[in-house]
């Protein structure tokens, strides 16, 4: 329900163009009308203090579960109103850090309580399919963090339980789908900019351990699922299927088939898990998608690439660049548009946010006005597009009274689908397909084996 709905082709793209400034300008303004629209609000932001909150509920306070909150109190949207852990001390410490919000050693009693509208899921994966799935029986919206499952089963379930009730909304934390620099290039990639798509890159490097101490070995068992090969995901699923999915995102594909290979090169602590893997996607068109992953070196960084027969393309955080080929045609805005060099390249800066025209409208001034976490792009969508769905729920009550699921679920898709007025954040669908094509990756890796994905793996 909540997935943008945007869509171009590279004919309208290059028609409406022109050639002209003006048609760049106008579509660098598109995704960012909200965070302009009151003088001295916060420019990070896209909603504004008048937004009617949604009160929100966690499930779980490890490290994950406290960098939520530390997002949700800077959106007030999203008042943090319940905690829930059933570990002792991460309850105790949520109470020290959040004194005004309720506090719970399990999630049925969180659910319980009616002050609660939506639930952030921060468990390990393989705890979500019960947590979520009696959450959205309960009425609650659900933000529950990708990868939605430890199995394709729980993902399946979880997926058909969002559609079973449309009443609530319910957003799988695939974050880049909402981030604004990446929502900003999705027209510019739709549209064929980079000509015929050849090739992607991406990779993530940081050196750390993943590993979790704790003076109760049951407790230290259990905080380190990651390292736990009946339970992990691996580097692919935690990592590497955001990278993943915003690439077949951005180029409406997806892969038919993953081979990959890992090793434990850094932490040779007995682990199972690779903490270095290398990934290859297939897919029907000859593109195809690479991705490096470890966890022994930060050199480099996380950033996606995106090579096509005209340009390629750089997201790096906040920030993007473009890389024109010498034959590529010359649609006309980039002329004008900052170049920063980079890579040993003039790119053009492709920045959300940024102020389209300087003093005598001849130069695009480009630095990105939305400085904040992924994550916090994510949670702020997802306050906001649960009241939209609430809203648009009471009005069709109010008008039409009781209808079956499917009946609201149509209303629902025209009504907030047509008008655009959802943020961009991902769906229940695009979760469930994420988890898949994360879960075959690492079969792949694990196995050392090509592994296809059909298109019935990908439907719900």
């Amino acid at each position: 329900m909540s997935e943008n709905k945007q869509d171009f082709n590279r004919r309208d793209f290059i028609s409406s163009a022109g050639g002209s400034l003006a048609a760049m300008a106008a579509m660098m303004q598109a995704l960012e009308t909200r965070a302009q629209e009151s003088e001295g609000k916060d420019a990070s932001r896209r909603t504004d203090d008048s937004t009617p909150p949604i009160k929100i509920g966690l499930v779980g306070y490890g490290p994950h579960g406290r960098e939520i909150a530390r997002n949700l109190a800077q959106l007030p949207s999203a008042p943090l109103v319940a905690v829930a852990d059933h570990y002792g001390a991460m309850q105790r410490r949520a109470k020290r850090e959040h004194p005004k919000a309720a506090s719970f050693d399990n999630f049925q009693d969180l659910l319980k309580d009616e002050n609660v509208e939506g639930v952030v899921i921060a468990t390990a994966p393989h705890d979500h399919k019960e947590i979520a799935v009696a959450a959205l029986k309960a009425g609650k919206h659900v933000y529950c963090e990708a990868p939605l499952g430890g199995t394709v089963e729980d993902a399946r379930a979880i997926a058909k339980a969002a559609a079973a009730n449309p009443k609530v909304n319910f957003q799988p934390g695939l974050q880049y789908r909402s981030e604004p620099q990446r929502q900003f290039m999705f027209p510019f990639m739709r549209a064929g900019a980079i000509g015929k798509a050849v090739h992607a890159r991406t990779q993530w490097h940081k050196k750390t351990s993943w590993r979790f101490v704790s003076p109760n070995a049951e407790r230290e068992k259990l905080i380190n699922w990651r390292l736990n090969p009946e339970l992990s995901p691996g580097l692919v699923g935690e990592i590497g299927m955001h990278q993943a999915d915003i690439v077949n995102h951005f180029l409406k594909l997806q892969p038919v088939a993953v081979s990959g290979f890992g090793n434990t090169v850094q932490w040779r602590d007995g682990r199972k898990v690779p903490d270095t893997v290398n990934i290859v996607y297939e897919y029907a068109n000859d593109f195809s998608l690479t991705q490096e992953l470890t966890l022994a070196n930060s050199f480099d960084g996380e950033y996606e690439v995106m090579h096509g027969t005209n340009s390629a393309v750089m997201l790096r955080g906040a920030q993007a660049w473009m890389y024109k080929e010498a034959d590529a045609p010359l649609i006309g805005w980039e002329v004008y548009a900052r170049k920063m060099p980079h890579y040993g390249s003039p790119g053009v800066v492709l920045a959300a946010g940024a102020t389209t025209l300087g003093k005598g409208g001849k130069k695009l001034y480009q630095e990105s006005t939305f400085t904040q976490s992924p994550l916090f792009y994510s949670l702020e969508a997802f306050a906001y597009n649960s009241h939209q769905v609430r809203s648009a729920v009471e009005d069709f009550l109010n008008t039409f009274g009781e209808a079956d699921a499917e009946t609201l679920a149509d209303y629902l898709a025209d009504q907030l689908g047509s008008t655009n007025s959802l943020l961009p954040a991902a769906d229940a669908t695009a979760g469930y397909q994420a988890n898949v094509i994360a879960l075959k990756a690492n079969e792949a890796v694990m196995t050392g084996k090509r592994v296809e994905i059909k298109p019935e793996d990908l439907t719900v």
